[in-house]
């Protein structure tokens, strides 16, 4: 069989970057090399794109591959039929690529730019399309399509960096006479919980708003569900799969940035500690949610599970999530019966079917 011409794509110019390495050391890793010819392609937090030279992606979290002396300049071109492009001295050389699988998360690799890049190249890649993407990535979109869909979900407020500016108190007002404390405020363009606040008065309520702004010029501000934090995995383009729950005990005050990469308070329950028929009810919403935001590939779509009454109440969706050692997402179809390895093989030939 063929070996296919796989390039990973890492880093990039996000508050997500480091997150991004990390990920990108366990696909690389874990892919198979007597499948997959592979170009691992780095963009620095600058934006440069660098051709990582090496095979050792132990270096990659640290920062380490960028000294790499064998390391390339490399772009993708938007020319189709160009692929991946790399430069030593005067010559380019010309890689034909058969599929990009794209490690960005966040900014500029999760919300559809990227992805246009590739659709004008003509290059298959793992994940959502541009829509879905930019869709996926705005969090207040998110939310309106999920009301079409009809899937219950924390109720919200939308502030405008403009607003804020303008109308502190009236904001600070308004959304005091809608929510009582606490609630929750996050960016709506970020992922990985970054910019997230839990505000407990008015005075944290301004300084979360502030922090969330400092992400992005607009931000939600969430009502408090009192329940699990439950996520699932989903696979597929046209008939997506669902993967067995799981819950996340943060133990901190919320599953932000740090409980999440930084720290080892949060502990996983594969499956999540919730009945048969409410970890039915979450599969069955996620998969409503990925296909009203037309997803194909790969999301995690994450849920709140009420302590009282087991109401599924859908929080956000993460169309690139987190691939570490760690991460949600291989895990729960690692307990669905897909290993690692297999779970790669399958998203790229998802990305070829696509």
């Amino acid at each position: 069989m063929k070996k296919l011409n796989v390039c990973v794509l890492f880093g990039g110019v996000s508050p997500e970057h480091e997150v991004s390495l990390r990920s990108a050391e366990s696909i690389l890793s874990q892919m198979d090399p007597d499948k997959y010819n592979i170009y691992p392609v780095g963009i620095t937090k600058i934006g440069d794109w660098i051709l990582y030279g090496d095979r050792d992606y132990s270096k990659l979290p640290s920062g380490q591959w960028l000294e790499c002396p064998n390391n390339r300049q490399a772009a993708i071109s938007p020319i189709r039929g160009q692929g991946l492009l790399s430069f030593e001295g005067d010559c380019v050389v010309r890689e034909t690529l058969d599929v990009v699988f794209p490690v960005l998360h966040g900014e500029n690799g999760e919300d559809g730019s990227i992805q246009g890049l590739l659709q004008l190249a003509g290059i298959p890649y793992v994940g959502c399309h541009v829509a879905a993407s930019a869709a996926a990535m705005d969090k207040s979109l998110t939310k309106l399509i999920a009301d079409q869909a009809n899937v219950r979900q924390a109720a919200w407020e939308l502030v405008t960096q403009r607003q804020l500016s303008c109308r502190e108190e009236r904001v600070l007002d308004r959304i005091e006479q809608r929510f009582a404390y606490p609630v929750f405020v996050k960016p709506a363009g970020t992922g990985s919980s970054v910019g997230v606040s839990k505000a407990t008065d008015r005075d944290s309520l301004l300084r979360a708003l502030h922090e969330a702004l400092s992400f992005d010029e607009k931000v939600l501000v969430e009502e408090f569900i009192h329940g699990r934090e439950v996520e699932v995995a989903v696979l597929g383009n046209e008939t997506p799969m669902a993967s067995i729950c799981g819950e996340i005990d943060s133990g901190a005050e919320f599953y932000d940035y740090e409980a999440k990469y930084l720290t080892n308070t949060s502990t996983l329950y594969i499956p999540a500690r919730i009945s048969e028929a409410a970890s039915e009810r979450v599969r069955q919403a996620a998969v409503r949610v990925y296909q009203a935001l037309g997803c194909r590939g790969l999301a995690r779509v994450d849920f709140f599970v009420t302590f009282e009454g087991e109401e599924v109440v859908f929080n956000e969706i993460n169309t690139l999530p987190g691939f570490t050692s760690i991460s949600m997402y291989p895990k729960l179809f690692e307990a669905s019966g897909i290993p690692y390895s297999q779970l790669i093989d399958k998203l790229i030939q998802l990305a070829m079917e696509a």
